[in-house]
């Protein structure tokens, strides 16, 4: 019996030869949520959740190429980026991306094992080039203290601040998430012109690797599947409260994230 292909996402990122985070990671994402995952690799690199130990750039005309080719079959709903990289990447992928097709910026600059994940000078390309073309830009708070110059981020209000000082670069909405933030509840904070929603929910006490990749991919697979920004934020930040609380130890301590199949989740379209 013939069956009909998903929704398309597409990710756009480096790598993870761990298979913790990067495009292996927003595949097993895709997958779980119900969505056909399409890939552009920009980086090879090779780590485990402990280090990085070599990254190696794929040519930007084969970035370019990638995503030429699956635009020309797939019909992609939604889109997000990882790690470009470089300013090269960058202004590839700009130039490149489907019109008209929501965009989810994970604007990754550094591991989990803090090891540079984009090229000194590429911030302000990313910044000028992608922002304005963002549905929504997912920062963690060490990300957000470095696209919007506030350093510092401790509380909510701070990471307010910092959200609305991200908007005025051009997203049409900014996600702070709150997991570096102290206090037992892990705060996230969406914010656009004249609103903003609040999620919280319990902390658990785990280092994590790829927990960024995952909630931008879940986000990117909602959109996908035609959800309003905020039905597709609550939908998310619940996914990845089931992914913590039941993520795998990897041999060096650090947890892992694995996706199951989700079944049962409401998607209120956009209009």
């Amino acid at each position: 019996m013939e069956r009909e292909l998903p929704a398309c996402a597409c990710t756009i990122a480096g790598s993870d030869s761990g298979g913790g985070a990067g495009v292996q990671a927003d595949q097993k994402v895709f997958q779980s949520l119900g969505v056909w995952g399409l890939s552009v690799i920009t980086a090879l690199t090779a780590q485990n959740t402990r280090e990085v130990r070599g990254i190696q750039l794929i040519d930007p005309g084969m970035v370019a190429l990638q995503l030429q080719t699956i635009s020309a079959e797939f019909d992609i709903k939604a889109l997000k980026t990882g790690m470009l990289g470089g300013a090269a990447t960058i202004r590839v992928v700009e130039r490149e991306l489907p019109e008209h097709v929501p965009l989810v910026l994970d604007p990754v600059m550094i591991s989990t094992s803090r090891h540079e994940l984009l090229e000194q000078g590429a911030q302000q390309d990313l910044i000028e080039l992608l922002l304005p073309r963002a549905t929504v830009v997912t920062p963690n708070i060490h990300e957000a203290e470095a696209l919007s110059g506030c350093s510092s981020l401790v509380t909510l209000e701070d990471a307010r601040w910092a959200g609305l000082h991200i908007l005025d670069l051009g997203p049409e909405y900014v996600l702070i998430k709150g997991g570096h933030l102290p206090g037992d509840e892990a705060t996230d904070i969406l914010i656009t012109a004249g609103r903003e929603w609040i999620i919280s929910t319990p902390r658990y006490p785990l280092t994590v690797h790829g927990a960024g990749c995952c909630y931008s991919a879940a986000f990117c697979a909602h959109l996908a599947r035609g959800c309003m920004v905020q039905n597709a934020f609550g939908l998310s930040k619940a996914y990845m409260h089931r992914l913590v609380r039941n993520a795998v130890k990897a041999p060096s301590g650090i947890y892992l994230l694995s996706p199951d199949q989700e079944k049962g989740n409401v998607c209120i379209p956009r209009e």
